[in-house]
């Protein structure tokens, strides 16, 4: 019975992965959890399975020109090293105090797209995401966002596309789509390093990862279908009542 709902959590992280830019793995935890899947397997065990779903969402998003390739290179560059650190990190940390930061950011930005959206409002409008229209100080910001969410990835073990996202969007500047894109085009490049280094310390059950994976992977391009098609506006208020609820979760769960 816990395989099945282990494939049933997969599709659910699957579409919205897709539906939001990001991984799943983030949700995908505490689902396992309540199933009854131990500690560090319920962490680390998604974050190979919805590399695929994620590179398949990912094209989704590249055939409508939505990703910015500046954006995910400057990501992957900093990103890279900063999954890699936190995910050693993970032998002499605890994750709890993490994990609250965590949830209270992804509670806050939730709240901040529901209270005051981006999309559809004179500021939004004016920005298209494009070179023309970055930020002061754009690449700064950047890279601090970058090696922030690297480090907390490899913490938690997952692609960081739940912090990658809103923050391109509300950082940067990204116009809500283009930040979905970004975020699951450097997901899938995160949860590279974070797989090896969380395979090689014995956290990954493989059967978990199968069955997520299972589910997840038809559903990912699905999910991006419907946010491609899915008005801006009406998207980034779906994606602040996501966040909203992943972040009481995350504190929930804690």
């Amino acid at each position: 019975m816990r395989h099945f709902g282990e494939f049933a959590v997969g599709i659910l992280i699957g579409f919205l992965g897709g539906l939001f830019g990001k991984g799943g793995s983030a949700i995908a935890t505490p689902l396992l959890s309540l199933l009854g899947v131990p500690g560090f397997i319920a962490v680390a065990s998604p974050l190979p399975a919805v590399i695929p779903g994620t590179l398949i969402a990912s094209a989704a998003y590249w055939k409508s020109r939505l990703l910015d390739w500046e954006i995910v290179l400057w990501s992957v560059a900093i990103g890279v090293p900063t999954v890699i650190l936190g995910s050693y990190l993970t032998k002499f940390t605890g994750a709890r105090p993490l994990l609250i930061a965590t949830g209270l950011m992804v509670l806050g930005f939730g709240l901040s797209f529901l209270l005051s959206p981006r999309e559809g409002s004179p500021e939004g409008a004016a920005s298209t995401g494009g070179a023309e229209n970055r930020p002061s100080y754009w690449q700064l910001r950047l890279v601090v966002i970058s090696a922030g969410v690297g480090i907390i990835s490899g913490l938690l073990a997952n692609g960081g596309g739940f912090l990658l996202a809103p923050s391109y969007a509300r950082f940067l500047g990204q116009p809500i789509k283009k930040s979905f894109a970004c975020s699951l085009a450097v997901s899938v490049v995160l949860a590279i390093p974070g797989t090896i280094i969380h395979a090689y310390l014995g956290h990954v059950s493989w059967t978990v990862t199968g069955l997520l994976a299972l589910g997840s992977v038809p559903f990912s391009f699905l999910g991006a279908l419907v946010a491609i098609r899915t008005g801006a506006r009406k998207l980034e208020w779906l994606y602040g009542a996501a966040l909203t609820i992943l972040g009481l979760t995350f504190l929930f769960h804690l």
